[in-house]
């Protein structure tokens, strides 16, 4: 029998049952995808983080109960601080490779700031399979990847939004951003991924390397404050470096545990 330790940490908050929970596994080597998609469902939160020692840092791997994904913003912050604050990580800065590159964390106090490759957004048309998804019709909708971001007007409008998810399940696009400029912030959002077995997230990361260059653009900023308004809630410190965003938030632990593995 294998014994593992599990963490579950809130990330984006200072409190426990707010922002985005993520499980974080280290692992000594890697165990089988197989081993580690049945994990990630057993814990059926948004991502299960696994991350292995390597020469200059970790390399890193999320998981949703449904499938691998190629980044996580908030489940790479909840795995940064397990390395800071519970694993005895004494370094100031972490490296994490991934699919996508290398994510660089730092720690100043509380704040753990994420250093992530930004996305490019391409400009899309509105359509009524989208509007009828959303229940509203956006201003403006974005492609990037397996990301849509649709654009809204105000923040209540993204409060008030109750997708219809069998819908939103059949659009091209995996991951629904909905966004506006925020009323005591910077801006606000929200993501929806049926499609990866997550109805709602609760503070997305990913959206972020989309949303950060976007909103600096559109608000002739550099530094922003943004909140995913979703039902827990997440709070980020932003910064568009161009080909590079920062994206900082605090976090915190609910659990420690262990996970028995007979192999």
């Amino acid at each position: 029998m294998q014994t593992l330790k599990l963490y579950q940490v809130d990330a984006f908050t200072s409190e426990v049952f707010r922002g985005n929970p993520a499980a974080v596994c280290p692992l000594k080597e890697w165990l089988p995808d197989a081993v580690m998609q049945k994990i990630a469902a057993e814990n059926n939160l948004s991502e299960t983080a696994f991350y292995v020692a390597e020469k200059d840092g970790f390399q890193i791997r999320w998981f949703t109960p449904a499938t691998e994904v190629d980044l996580c913003g908030h489940a790479t912050l909840a795995s940064a601080y397990v390395l800071f604050e519970h694993e005895g990580y004494s370094n100031a800065e972490i490296l994490f490779s991934c699919k996508v590159g290398l994510l660089r964390v730092t720690k100043n106090g509380k704040l753990l700031t994420m250093d992530f490759p930004a996305a490019q957004l391409k400009s899309s048309s509105v359509s009524r399979k989208l509007s009828s998804a959303l229940g509203a019709t956006p201003v403006e909708y974005y492609t990037s990847g397996n990301f849509g971001m649709a654009v809204f007007d105000t923040e209540k409008e993204i409060k008030d939004l109750e997708p219809d998810f069998s819908v939103l399940k059949k659009l091209k696009d995996s991951v629904m951003i909905v966004t506006a400029k925020g009323e005591n912030c910077d801006f606000v959002s929200r993501v929806f991924g049926p499609k990866l077995g997550i109805n709602e997230d609760p503070v997305t990361g990913s959206a972020h390397t989309r949303l950060i260059p976007f909103w600096s653009e559109r608000l002739g900023k550099k530094k922003m404050k943004a909140i995913q308004v979703s039902e827990r809630k997440g709070f980020l410190e932003c910064e568009d470096l161009g080909d590079r965003v920062l994206m900082g938030g605090e976090a915190v632990t609910y659990l420690i545990g262990e996970i028995f593995l007979i192999l």
